[in-house]
């Protein structure tokens, strides 16, 4: 019965894979072709594209640094309200993003929870700065990091780590010669997943952090400026993007597929 489709499966399998493709070919054809090395040269492409890869690469490096730790917690400690834990890591993949970024005001702005400590005594401000952008990117990739590795983690061997304590190695240089090397695979999917998530990343950015080319204004940002007053460069925006996740999801093929 392998590969053999029921045929009334048929029609909506190729009308549910034309809905998907057609856009995508839709914005190749659309694209200006002729124009595109002068158009990726434009100041406006390349401030966005700057700073769109700094802002997620940075935001990656502070996932890696908390989301690493939080995965081991979820996947191998036993905190009381494990289950609740979890549902806060992972809310941010369901949550609207524009209410990320409204959360992240409300904590974060001048006037947040925090915000306001941060500005009276370090003179701190993150919203409509680069930093802003740098959160709101690291708020909506984490859990993509943090899923990944808490994965690995369940699915590695404990025995490698076992024999290492019983020679009387530390829980520290267990974790690190150890744990670490043997969840590597999964540590760096999480890493490439979250890295483009936060390449990606609108809605709570232009709402924590506003729209300034230069200082905040990322690809997706550009992409809905550029929308109004140069399409075309919009076209070239998306274009990159669209290339950006063809090059995530090729780079992941075994691990969401598991085939060639």
């Amino acid at each position: 019965m392998r590969g053999r489709m029921p045929w009334p499966l048929v029609v909506p399998a190729v009308a549910g894979l034309v809905f998907l493709v057609l856009p995508l070919l839709g914005l190749l054809v659309r694209a200006p072709w002729a124009e595109m090395g002068e158009r990726l040269a434009e100041p406006l492409v390349l401030e966005a594209l700057r700073l769109s890869l700094v802002t997620a690469t940075l935001a990656t490096a502070i996932c890696l640094l908390f989301g690493v730790p939080l995965a081991w917690l979820l996947a191998r400690g036993n905190p009381p309200g494990r289950r609740l834990i979890r549902a806060l890591v992972t809310v941010p993949l369901v949550l609207p993003p524009v209410v990320g970024g409204v959360a992240l005001l409300l904590v974060l702005g001048r006037n947040g929870l925090a915000g306001r400590w941060l500005y009276e005594v370090f003179g701190i401000s993150f919203p409509f700065t680069t930093a802003g952008v740098v959160l709101a990117e690291a708020f909506v990739a984490m859990p993509f990091l943090v899923i990944s590795v808490e994965g690995a983690l369940r699915a590695a061997d404990l025995r490698y780590e076992e024999a290492a304590a019983t020679l009387g190695a530390s829980r520290w240089r267990v974790f690190t010669r150890v744990t670490l090397p043997l969840v590597a695979p999964g540590v760096s999917a999480g890493a490439v997943l979250c890295w483009a998530r936060a390449l990606g990343e609108f809605g709570a950015t232009i709402t924590f952090a506003g729209n300034f080319p230069g200082r905040t204004q990322t690809m997706p940002l550009a992409v809905y400026l550029a929308l109004e007053t140069d399409p075309e460069a919009a076209i070239v925006l998306s274009l990159v993007l669209l290339a950006v996740s063809v090059l995530v999801l090729a780079s992941l093929r075994d691990r969401w597929a598991g085939t060639p």
